[in-house]
């Protein structure tokens, strides 16, 4: 037992650690410059919630962070879903650098402020989700003793790890200064909702109880909308 939880140790470190590094890259490359101020406002927010996401999820639940990590996707639909939505998530990334570079827009400080609460929240909210449904996965996929979760945020839309991370990636662009980041951050969401389709299929197919939650709760992701 000791083992495994090293080596979920070690494997959440170098994960962290890498995908701060590419996010650094992502992010400064494109800009060609370390005084992108707004580069590093970001970078340092997302390595402090992302450990903190980590060690809760450790103390919490060492389960839920091993399905956190896990990427390799079952479904074949997803696979697309992944390659495009990480095209996207890239484009979030990069367009801000290159807007810093060449001076395409200029977000106001108070519009950064903003976005910097609502990146923290979204990220919060979904720790939350976590916290409510600890069978939520990276991947789709229905496991043994898995029940339906019709509590907390789960009582008002069907998907609030999606609608939390919508958030976090629109409010991204702006942390980072860049209108012309939230091109990719508002195509994601619609991009969510072939994900949620063929997630809902499975759910519905391999999750007893789900049918009747879904006549429960009638809202997908946003609440009185879809």
């Amino acid at each position: 037992m000791k083992q495994e939880l090293a080596g979920l140790v070690k494997k959440s470190i170098v994960r962290l650690v890498l995908g701060i590094v590419l996010i650094g890259i992502f992010v400064f490359f494109p800009a060609g410059s370390f005084s992108f101020w707004n580069g590093w406002l970001y970078l340092t927010t997302i390595l402090a919630l992302i450990s903190y996401g980590f060690i809760w999820m450790y103390k919490y639940d060492p389960k839920l962070l091993e399905r956190r990590l896990r990427s390799r996707e079952k479904e074949s639909t997803q696979v697309v879903f992944i390659v495009f939505s990480s095209l996207l998530i890239l484009g979030i990334f990069i367009l801000p650098g290159l807007d810093y570079r060449y001076s395409w827009s200029r977000v106001p400080l108070v519009v950064v402020g903003i976005a910097e609460l609502l990146f923290i929240i979204s990220y919060l909210l979904m720790l939350r989700v976590m916290k409510e449904n600890r069978y939520a996965s990276r991947v789709i996929e229905v496991e043994e003793a898995q029940k339906v979760v019709d509590i907390g945020m789960y009582s008002i839309v069907r998907h609030p790890m999606y609608m939390a991370m919508s958030v976090f990636y629109m409010s991204t662009s702006l942390v980072l200064g860049s209108y012309v980041g939230l091109i990719p951050g508002v195509l994601l969401p619609f991009l969510l909702t072939i994900r949620i389709k063929n997630e809902e299929k499975v759910l519905e197919k391999e999750l007893k109880g789900y049918k009747e939650y879904k006549e429960k709760v009638k809202y997908r992701m946003i609440p009185y909308i879809w």
